[in-house]
């Protein structure tokens, strides 16, 4: 008879990095997803698992300014990276204004792909390589579903975000 017996607990590693501007350090298993960690390990659950494929957008966090879904990428591939997630965007009691935009234009039906959305959105608008027009936009945010079909209200969120950002007066809707 063959006895195998592991007295070693499951081996993990630990991961450095900046969390929505605070450094963090976590203990996780090689093969541990960056989405989980996040919302099991450090209990942020504003963003959301969708479709665990890298296909809906839900999971959107930005890795060093870049706007990435947290579903397909391994924790430990963020050593000495910067994260930030959507309880991150705000300043203080300031929403950002992406976040404010999608409010002022009820871009928000059921809710759970917005955080996604949004994250997305900061991302493409901080881009300056990206232009500003509505099929140039509609085209950035296609990695990003809405189930709830708020696609034309998000759109015109985005683009009043991009007035707000650039010091323009936004619609108020």
């Amino acid at each position: 008879m063959l006895e195998t017996h592991d007295h070693s607990p499951e081996a993990t590693v630990p991961v450095r990095l900046t969390l929505n501007g605070a450094p963090v350090t976590v203990e996780v298993a090689p093969n541990a997803i960056l989405l989980d960690v996040l919302r099991e390990r450090l209990g942020l659950t504003g963003t959301k698992k969708g479709c665990d494929h890298g296909q809906c957008g839900a999971c959107t966090v930005h890795v060093d300014g870049r706007a990435m879904n947290a579903c397909l990428r391994l924790a430990v591939m963020c050593e000495g990276q910067a994260i930030t997630t959507i309880e991150g965007l705000a300043e203080g009691d300031r929403l950002h204004p992406v976040q404010q935009a999608f409010l002022d234009h009820d871009a928000f039906q059921c809710g759970y792909c917005s955080p996604g959305q949004i994250m997305s959105a900061v991302a493409l608008l901080e881009d300056p390589r990206v232009a500003g027009d509505v099929c140039t936009v509609r085209e950035a945010m296609s990695g990003n579903l809405c189930r709830c079909g708020a696609y034309q209200n998000i759109l015109a969120a985005i683009q009043d975000a991009r007035l707000r950002l650039h010091g323009q007066e936004g619609d108020e809707a």
